[in-house]
């Protein structure tokens, strides 16, 4: 099993138009990700945590600064190196971006259909399901499942390409408590059993909470950096959420 991806991002910037100014969305930001870690990305809409992970997921570019995954300069790769680069990336959004007309085992398969694989992967695909708790459900199409279900799906997609990088855009986001809580249990599960680096995007406190480290934006810029594994009890996590005051 890796250990996860290592991350390093120098100096970056973002900007995007609005109007006739430009705003900058991420400013300035220098950051180190240890391998195997699960880092929450908090703070308020506009704060910058999506084009935070989109840049470090390469769906989109900076300015300037550079990007570290491993030992590969992402800023520094053009756009055909740039598209082998994210298929080693995985991707979970808020909005779960099944396709309706496929199944749940269609769906985890269909990102690596274009591409030549050493695997097959409808094994894969059928294992990975098995993995995320929906061992038996691979023909439901999505209006079938709930959105726990459809989200654990997702999940399963990202994992096809056994990625050592996990990038997970306000995952819970569209879940009640409970099922947020158990999709969050699932990437922890899933970083120890798989070895990947986690960074989660979230304005939720109890899952900022339960990972290893806070991030805190504010107009593009990190304002708080918190190690959550120091000097605490990790099943104290509801007293850790209201020091945090996300």
């Amino acid at each position: 099993m890796s250990e996860g991806a290592s991350v390093g991002v120098s100096g970056l910037y973002k900007a995007f138009q609005a109007g006739d100014a430009r705003i900058a969305a991420i400013d300035d930001i220098t950051l180190d990700l240890r391998p195997g870690s699960v880092v929450a990305v908090t703070g308020p809409s506009g704060s910058g945590k999506s084009t935070l992970l989109h840049l470090i997921g390469a769906i989109d570019r900076a300015d300037s600064g550079t990007i570290m995954v491993d030992d590969v300069e992402i800023t520094a790769l053009r756009r055909g190196k740039l598209a082998a680069h994210r298929r080693g990336i995985g991707f979970v959004f808020q909005r779960y971006h099944l396709l309706p007309a496929l199944t749940a085992l269609d769906n985890v398969v269909a990102p690596v259909l274009p591409y030549r694989v050493k695997y097959d992967r409808t094994a894969r695909a059928r294992e990975l399901l098995d993995a995320v708790g929906l061992g038996g459900r691979e023909r439901s199409l999505p209006s079938q499942l709930s959105g726990g279900q459809q989200q654990r799906v997702a999940i399963a997609r990202a994992l096809m390409n056994k990625p050592r990088l996990l990038l997970a855009d306000e995952p819970t986001g569209n879940l009640d408590s409970t099922n947020g809580s158990q999709i969050l249990d699932l990437l922890l599960s899933l970083r120890q059993q798989r070895g990947m680096t986690i960074l989660l995007a979230t304005h939720e406190q109890h899952i900022a909470a339960s990972c290893d480290r806070l991030l805190r934006l504010t107009d593009g810029r990190v304002v708080e950096d918190l190690d959550l594994t120091e000097g605490e009890d990790p099943a104290d996590t509801l007293a850790r959420a209201a020091r945090l005051r996300l």
